[in-house]
C-alpha cells in the first residue's frame, strides 16, 4: 500500500514539475503575417488561436450591461480578428490546406435572417456587428430596415419576371403545334393577355389619383 501511494505521489510530483516547466516556457507569439508561415500544422494552430480569442469576445460582447464605448472596441477587436483568420484561411490554401472560407457564415439580423449590412463609420460591407453591439445606437436601424428591404426587392422581382408565360399563354407545346388553328389561338391568347395588363395598369393609376387626391384634400383642410 506504502508503495502505491509512493508512485502516486512521484507522477504528481512530476506532473506539477512539467506544469512549472511549461510556464518558464515564453510564450510563442503569432506571427505578424500569414505569409511568413511556411508549414500548413503551424498554420492551423495560428487559426485555432484566433478562433478561440473570437470565441472569447464573442461571448463577453453578449452582455447586455457593457457600456458602449466596451461594445465598439469588443466589435472592432472581433472583426480585428475575423481579418487576421482569414488571412491565415488563404495562406492555408496556398499551403494546400482545405477553404475554410467557403463555408464562412453569413451575417445575420436580430431574428436570425441572412443579411448584408453597411457600416455607418464607413468600414465596408465587410464589416460585422455581434451581440450586444447590435443594438447599439444608429446600428439596430440598420439591421431593422433590412427585412422591409428584402420584401420589396423580392416583389419587385417577381413583377417583373410576369407576362404571358406566367399565364401559361406561351406554353412550349403551343410553340411546337403547326397549323394556322393554333397560331391563331395563340395570338388571341396573347392579345387577351395584353388587354388585360392594360386594364390592370390602369386601374393602379386610378388607385394613385385617388391616394393623391386625398392626400391634398387633407392638407388643404
Amino acid at each position: 500500500m506504502a508503495r502505491n501511494e509512493e508512485k502516486a505521489q512521484s507522477m504528481l510530483n512530476r506532473f506539477i514539475a512539467l506544469k512549472a516547466e511549461e510556464k518558464k516556457k515564453p510564450k510563442e507569439r503569432r506571427p505578424f503575417l500569414a505569409s511568413e508561415c511556411r508549414d500548413l500544422a503551424e498554420a492551423d494552430k495560428w487559426r485555432q488561436q484566433i478562433m478561440r480569442e473570437i470565441g472569447h469576445k464573442v461571448a463577453e460582447i453578449q452582455n447586455d450591461g457593457l457600456e458602449e464605448h466596451r461594445l465598439r472596441d469588443l466589435n472592432d477587436e472581433i472583426n480585428k480578428l475575423i481579418r487576421e483568420k482569414s488571412h491565415w484561411e488563404r495562406r492555408m490554401v496556398e499551403l494546400g490546406g482545405p477553404n475554410y472560407a467557403k463555408q464562412a457564415p453569413k451575417m445575420t439580423d436580430l431574428e436570425g435572417n441572412i443579411v448584408d449590412v453597411p457600416d455607418p463609420s464607413g468600414r465596408g460591407p465587410g464589416y460585422r456587428y455581434f451581440g450586444a453591439a447590435k443594438k447599439l445606437p444608429g446600428v439596430r436601424e440598420l439591421f431593422e430596415r433590412q427585412p422591409e428591404l428584402r420584401k420589396r426587392r423580392r416583389r419587385d422581382d417577381i413583377n417583373k419576371n410576369i407576362d404571358a408565360s406566367y399565364y401559361g399563354y406561351r406554353d412550349e407545346g403551343l410553340a411546337r403545334v403547326e397549323g394556322p388553328t393554333e397560331a391563331k389561338m395563340r395570338t388571341e391568347a396573347e392579345e387577351e393577355w395584353r388587354r388585360v395588363e392594360e386594364i390592370r395598369r390602369e386601374a393602379r393609376r386610378g388607385a394613385k389619383e385617388v391616394v393623391t387626391v386625398g392626400a391634398a384634400a387633407r392638407e388643404e383642410g
